[in-house]
């Protein structure tokens, strides 16, 4: 059995949310992120770790050392949001360059890998939703497509971080293995299962090519975790000394309610208990071809996606309701950071604003974790004590 830890580069590493949730048995041997926040606190979080802060553009394959068994790459997610601009992910060959498009200079460096007989035998690239429908698809094919090209087989599964978290959080998981390791039975299945294979992606894996479907993995992580019954009462301050609008400031959110926000509201009202949810403000048609800002809100068991206001999201908002009571505020930076699952002791900037710029973009230690314990691991040793060589012929167990 191998015992030695595993290996693996991190690039677009923001914080480090991917490696807190891969763990003491993974060794980092690259992390990258060109963000000068970002770089400062995964220092703050990774202190004594070699960080390179350069544009992904600018790395080459000799900037990496040894072989590693995974890259991870949760590239850029704001032209792919719905809170983004939609633009997608750009060409490959740069004539059309988008942020979220800073996944072509990834798959390049994973090319050059490939050429020198030293590319991991593990891909994960992580992003929202979104990636799966768009520009009508075109996007997901086009990764698809590289993949292959290089030399991977790979699939996709969505999973919410609402099944850790008190957050709900869907994304997608690419995870590409190298063609010529085989996976074992009990990590793939011949049909697609739920949760991992929701109808997005149902869509999106219809519109390969007949080569990409060759090459497609229908993951399957087993069962998800038993959803918690989370209590939103120890992730929120409740009390009065909470920084809460005042009375004013919440009757003027609530007055760009629309008649909608405005049923909702009353339905919480007449539950008679308290009742948290989230409160975004959004753009949205006003039947005159106009657009005029609303407010939204949504009560449940969790609360809604954190997002980076950099991808265009109105500051994240709770709103409490008991009886006739309504209070509302800003999610604070350490209510947020819970949200996510961070330890206690996971450092981020005090700032407001930079603290959510830095989580809306971060994923979830616990689904990594989940993913890394399902899959990731167990692939990755498998292909350390199977008969593994590289395209060159050289062993790397």
């Amino acid at each position: 059995m191998y015992s030695e830890k595993l290996k693996y580069y991190e690039f677009f590493a923001g914080v480090g949310m991917a490696r807190a949730g891969l763990g003491g048995d993974w060794q980092c041997l690259f992390a990258n992120d060109s963000d000068q926040l970002k770089r400062q606190s995964y220092s703050d979080n990774w202190a004594g770790e070699a960080f390179d802060s350069r544009d992904v553009a600018e790395v080459e394959t000799t900037d990496l050392d040894g072989v590693a068994d995974l890259a991870w790459a949760s590239f850029p997610c704001q032209d792919l949001s719905q809170a983004g601009s939609k633009a997608g992910i750009g060409e490959a060959d740069g004539t059309s360059v988008t942020r979220s498009g800073a996944v072509w200079p990834f798959l390049r460096i994973i090319r050059g890998l490939a050429e020198e007989g030293r590319h991991p035998a593990l891909l994960a690239l992580e992003n929202v939703v979104g990636l799966l429908s768009a520009n009508s698809g075109n996007d997901f094919r086009s990764l698809c497509g590289a993949l292959n090209e290089i030399g991977y087989r790979f699939g996709a599964i969505v999973a919410d971080a609402s099944h850790f978290v008190p957050q709900s959080r869907p994304r997608v998981f690419i995870v590409a293995i190298r063609r010529e390791v085989s996976i074992p039975a009990a990590l793939r299945t011949e049909l697609p299962q739920s949760p991992w294979h929701p109808q997005t992606l149902l869509r999106a894996h219809a519109g390969l090519s007949v080569e990409d479907m060759a090459a497609w993995v229908w993951w399957s992580p087993g069962a998800p975790p038993p959803q918690k019954d989370f209590e939103l009462e120890d992730i929120v301050d409740l009390s009065d000394d909470a920084d809460w609008n005042s009375e004013e400031a919440t009757q003027r959110l609530i007055g760009m309610m629309s008649e909608l926000q405005l049923n909702r509201l009353a339905a919480a009202k007449a539950e008679a208990r308290l009742m948290i949810g989230s409160l975004y403000l959004r753009m949205r048609p006003n039947g005159d071809d106009r657009n005029v800002q609303r407010a939204e809100i949504a009560f449940g068991a969790t609360l809604g996606c954190l997002r980076t206001p950099k991808g265009g999201a109105s500051r994240p908002r709770i709103i409490v309701v008991e009886g006739e009571r309504v209070r509302t505020r800003l999610l604070t930076v350490a209510e947020a950071a819970r949200l996510m699952g961070l330890e206690e002791d996971f450092v981020l900037p005090e700032t407001y604003h930079e603290c959510f710029r830095l989580i809306g973009d971060g994923v979830v230690p616990a689904v990594v974790r989940f993913l890394a314990d399902r899959l990731l691991e167990p692939l990755a040793k498998h292909a350390k004590e199977g008969v593994f060589t590289t395209i060159n012929g050289r062993k790397l167990a």
